[in-house]
């Protein structure tokens, strides 16, 4: 089943298309190969496209996608980032802005040993995770090597664009 806003998005001009889908992933090229794949019939095509195209983007348009996050527990990006994405950010982490003074340093502390061992921001679906989950989590993924992390980060940005097309398309 298609929805108005897919409806609308279809019909735009490619560049437009991209700009709107872009708060959704962060990465320029992954908006603009997405654009170019419409018309797409409906969320579950929609989602296959984006999937597809995740996966074979080269580092440096992950990488985009990547800084265009804030830290856990903070509210701005890297990078250049839309106020949708950041907005989104927010609502994602929701539960993970922890109140606890020490949890919260234990996560700003870990996600600067995080950044000097693998030069970039630990990534997270942090949809309905508390604080005290989303360090768990990373402590557990410092183990990775630089090649195991580098694909747990890209599934994690892939189920967040998920669940922000998901969201956008409801958004009519």
């Amino acid at each position: 089943m298609s929805t108005k806003v897919l409806d609308r998005w279809n019909s735009l001009d490619p560049a437009t298309a991209a700009r709107e889908a872009l708060p959704c992933c962060g990465s320029q090229a992954w908006a603009a190969a997405l654009a170019s794949r419409r018309p797409i019939a409906d969320e579950a095509s929609l989602i296959n496209a984006s999937t597809s195209i995740w996966l074979a983007l080269p580092e440096e348009a992950r990488q985009e996608a990547f800084d265009s996050h804030p830290r856990i527990g903070q509210t701005h990006a890297q990078a250049h980032a839309t106020e949708e994405s950041l907005a989104w950010s927010a609502q994602e982490q929701r539960r993970a802005l922890s109140k606890d003074e020490s949890t919260q340093r234990a996560l700003e502390e870990a996600n600067q040993r995080y950044e000097q061992k693998f030069g970039r921001i630990f990534i997270v679906c942090a949809t309905g995770n508390t604080s005290a989950e989303m360090l768990s989590i990373l402590e557990r993924r410092m183990k990775n090597d630089a090649a195991t992390e580098l694909r747990e980060a890209a599934d994690q940005q892939r189920q967040i664009t998920a669940l922000r097309l998901h969201r956008w398309l409801e958004s009519d």
